[in-house]
């Protein structure tokens, strides 16, 4: 029955059955849908078996199929685990995409760190607010800010963050009360998921009609609190390095209500799973953030 298979075919209706759509399977492999299609009628045929559910647009493994993938998933796993074992670079690159603020701000400055604990690891690190899709295997691990919406993979929660507002030393003195803040210039991040308004809300208060600074990453308005601009509502995670050299404090530690929240997640291909290089770097993530480095699936 092989010998009537081709590699060719199965390929496209694992990507069909990971994806659960044709058309995203055509998008990862390069191909059109109806080549999608096309493959996956002609490995029916070969075997006999309706391998999806079809209905209009949407498709669905059948019994038959889902049977299929579970050997195909493994085959294509030990394939690759395969050709990572020989390859010269494969066993040992580690392709990462992060959320711009965390790797700015958090991940790089631990790369040194990395890198000496495991010299014969090489990262390939990118950074950008759209999450990769794992299509066409260009990233093995994402670090998303936010919500996500991605089938077939595994999430490990980064832990809880601090919120809280952060300012020069200078700023600060001026600073008791959270109401103290009503006056001050206030530097806004738009695309975070804690806002001003959440800050005062949770300290009883109504929050002053946005004004002042504003941008769209936290790397910024770290930076611009730096630069004195006025007070950051940031995460003390990302904001660590300047907090421990002295260039920000936070005026209300102690006396005041804090926003926490679990911002960031390491996700990363159910089917890739054991990689050697997305184990040891989530194993190593996991130790750095003192939380418990025993990884899911």
């Amino acid at each position: 029955m092989l010998k009537d298979v081709s590699l060719s075919t199965v390929r496209a209706f694992e990507a069909a059955a990971r994806n659960g759509s044709f058309r995203a399977a055509a998008l990862e492999l390069n191909l059109s849908p109806s080549a999608i299609s096309h493959a996956v009628l002609k490995l029916e045929q070969s075997l006999g078996a309706t391998l999806f559910e079809r209905d209009g647009r949407s498709v669905r493994l059948s019994h038959d199929g889902e049977t299929l993938m579970r050997h195909v998933g493994l085959a294509f796993e030990e394939l690759r685990r395969g050709m990572e074992a020989v390859s010269s670079r494969g066993s040992k690159l580690l392709r990462l995409h992060s959320a711009p603020s965390f790797a700015a701000q958090w991940l790089s400055p631990r790369l040194p760190d990395f890198f000496a604990a495991f010299p014969d690891v090489e990262v390939r690190l990118a950074a950008g607010t759209d999450y990769t899709r794992f299509a066409n295997d260009e990233f093995d691990a994402d670090i998303v800010y936010g919500p996500w919406r991605l089938e077939g993979t595994i999430a490990v929660p980064l832990g809880e963050e601090v919120v809280t507002p952060l300012c020069v030393p200078q700023l600060a003195a001026s600073i008791r009360t959270p109401a103290d803040l009503l006056g001050k210039v206030l530097i806004h991040s738009n695309r975070k998921l804690v806002l001003w308004h959440d800050w005062f809300r949770a300290n009883g208060l109504t929050a002053p009609a946005p004004h002042g600074t504003g941008f769209d990453r936290s790397f910024l308005a770290i930076a611009a609190a730096v630069d004195g601009l006025g007070i950051a509502l940031e995460s003390t995670r990302l904001a660590e390095r300047e907090i421990r050299r002295g260039l920000l404090v936070a005026p209300l530690a102690g006396r005041s209500n804090d926003v926490r929240y679990v911002g960031h997640h390491l996700i990363y291909p159910r089917a890739g799973h054991q990689r050697r290089t997305v184990r040891i770097f989530a194993t190593w993530l996991l130790e750095q953030l003192g939380l418990d480095p025993t990884l899911p699936g």
